[in-house]
């Protein structure tokens, strides 16, 4: 286990180093669209690749070429699902991993919270790549839409950002201990997913 994930960890450093900021926007656009791709799986090895002195990035252009790409791919769901509508997102959208039922919980989040909830989303697994479904469908002025993401995303890169730099103090994480790295991987999951449950799940079926 722990050389498997050490030679993932090599992998994916070694295409930071020559993909750079470029990188970061394509694969940060990939979360913030339909891809399962978790941005707390993209920021911190580019952050502690940084920090050590092996990359020519930085913390600001991480933070900022992730938010960029997060911008992107919110985009990209905004405008699909504003210009194919309501009816068809629901119908087909389970062919590209957006069931109904996510479709109506992002609808009922963004029925709540209205503008404000697009930042707010950029903080949650699940919901922050689906949020620009309902934004679309209502035909949320595109500008608003743009600026609370942005900033939203900005916000959340810079706190992953920050908290990958002090994670990547922690010599025995550096060195791929498996107990060191289940324990930051449990607290962050810990965290988010009560956030999730509270804020989204729980909130959903009240409403529901």
């Amino acid at each position: 286990m722990h050389e498997l994930v050490q030679s993932l960890l090599a992998s994916y450093q070694h295409s930071l180093q020559t993909g750079g900021y470029a990188y970061i926007v394509f694969l940060m656009a990939l979360e913030s669209s339909v891809v399962p791709l978790p941005s707390e799986f993209v920021i911190p090895p580019a952050v502690i690749l940084a920090t050590g002195g092996h990359s020519s990035m930085t913390l600001p252009g991480i933070v900022l070429a992730a938010a960029i790409g997060s911008l992107l791919g919110a985009s990209a769901m905004y405008w699909v699902s504003r210009l194919a509508g309501r009816p068809l997102v629901v119908k087909y959208g389970r062919l590209i991993f957006i069931p109904a039922g996510k479709v109506e919980q992002a609808e009922r989040w963004s029925q709540r919270f209205g503008s404000f909830g697009i930042f707010l989303s950029r903080m949650l697994p699940v919901v922050r790549h689906l949020i620009g479904i309902p934004a679309g469908i209502v035909r949320m002025t595109y500008w608003k839409f743009s600026l609370y993401t942005f900033i939203g995303s900005l916000f959340w890169c810079g706190v992953l950002a920050y908290v990958s730099k002090i994670a990547g103090q922690d010599e025995k994480l550096m060195h791929g201990e498996i107990r060191e790295m289940t324990i930051w991987a449990a607290g962050v999951a810990a965290v988010l997913g009560s956030a999730y449950y509270f804020l989204v799940y729980r909130l959903s079926r009240k409403e529901a």
